[in-house]
């Protein structure tokens, strides 16, 4: 796996500076891929890398993630990112590209499908927040009620919680070097504040209003999740495909939450099969 990852390219967004990058030949189809929490585009490194071999392949980090900017007062809410991923996709002039979208990044992108209009060829999900009664995990919820006391955790103690909190999502374990990337966003000065304003403003208020229009969806939908996912269990998949007509399941046996990091050879090749039905 390699670990280096760079958005070389930068857009100014209503809710801050976002930070972007495309992949593979101008001529192929577009794919979009979109992150989660407390994720980054980082994520997909390697699948992203895979599917520019057939694809034009567009990454970014959400306002409040990663390289993107990140301020006192930023809006950072769902809401927002969904405006913010209209916004991208007009400002690179895509129409109807393929989406894969993990964690709250299907959020995302079903907002953006069903509560903005935007067009899309097929959406994938990856281990989506977007079809439980509970939004986020205990912690998730205790971190995000109490931002202003977390926001002031001394370094190393932020440190060893963001670690903790990160490494949760891999029962498989994460490389030292992929957890230290995946950390190192919150553990900068801006990043302390900015973790947990996001959790203080995500809340399952975002998704009743995509979830109540899931059976409008009219394109291909693939629900691809982790079997031993120990944030969202993969009992999730099921209900969520249940719910979208015509939605196509895949199980990855024995991959946590960051599918991404315990499966990438599995799920690049479940995506590149699925990008390429058209």
């Amino acid at each position: 796996m390699n670990v280096n990852w760079t958005l070389d390219r930068t857009y100014a967004s209503a809710h801050g500076q976002v930070r972007w990058a495309v992949l593979g030949d101008p001529a192929d189809p577009p794919v979009v891929l979109l992150h989660g929490t407390p994720w980054s585009s980082f994520v997909w490194r390697d699948i992203a890398r895979a599917l520019a071999g057939s694809h034009r392949v567009f990454v970014w980090d959400m306002p409040g993630y990663g390289s993107s900017e990140k301020y006192e007062g930023q809006d950072v809410s769902l809401g927002a990112q969904g405006r913010v991923f209209v916004e991208l996709l007009a400002h690179w002039g895509l129409e109807r590209p393929a989406v894969v979208a993990h964690d709250f990044g299907g959020t995302v992108a079903m907002r953006a499908h069903l509560l903005h209009g935007v067009a899309f060829e097929r959406i994938a999900l990856v281990d989506v927040t977007v079809a439980f009664d509970t939004w986020g995990s205990p912690a998730y919820r205790l971190m995000g009620a109490h931002p202003g006391i977390f926001a002031q955790l001394p370094p190393a103690l932020h440190s060893a919680l963001v670690r903790a909190y990160i490494s949760s999502a891999a029962p498989r374990g994460l490389r030292p070097e992929v957890l230290d990337q995946l950390a190192r966003p919150w553990l900068e000065e801006a990043g302390q504040p900015a973790l947990f304003r996001q959790m203080a403003q995500n809340d399952q208020r975002w998704t009743r209003e995509a979830e109540a229009r899931y059976g409008e969806t009219a394109v291909p939908v693939l629900v691809c999740w982790g079997t031993d996912d120990p944030w969202i269990p993969a009992g999730n998949a099921h209900k969520l495909a249940g719910r979208i007509p015509g939605a196509r399941l895949h199980l990855i046996e024995g991959a946590g939450h960051l599918v991404q990091e315990d499966a990438p050879a599995e799920l690049a090749a479940v995506l590149e099969r699925f990008v390429r039905d058209r």
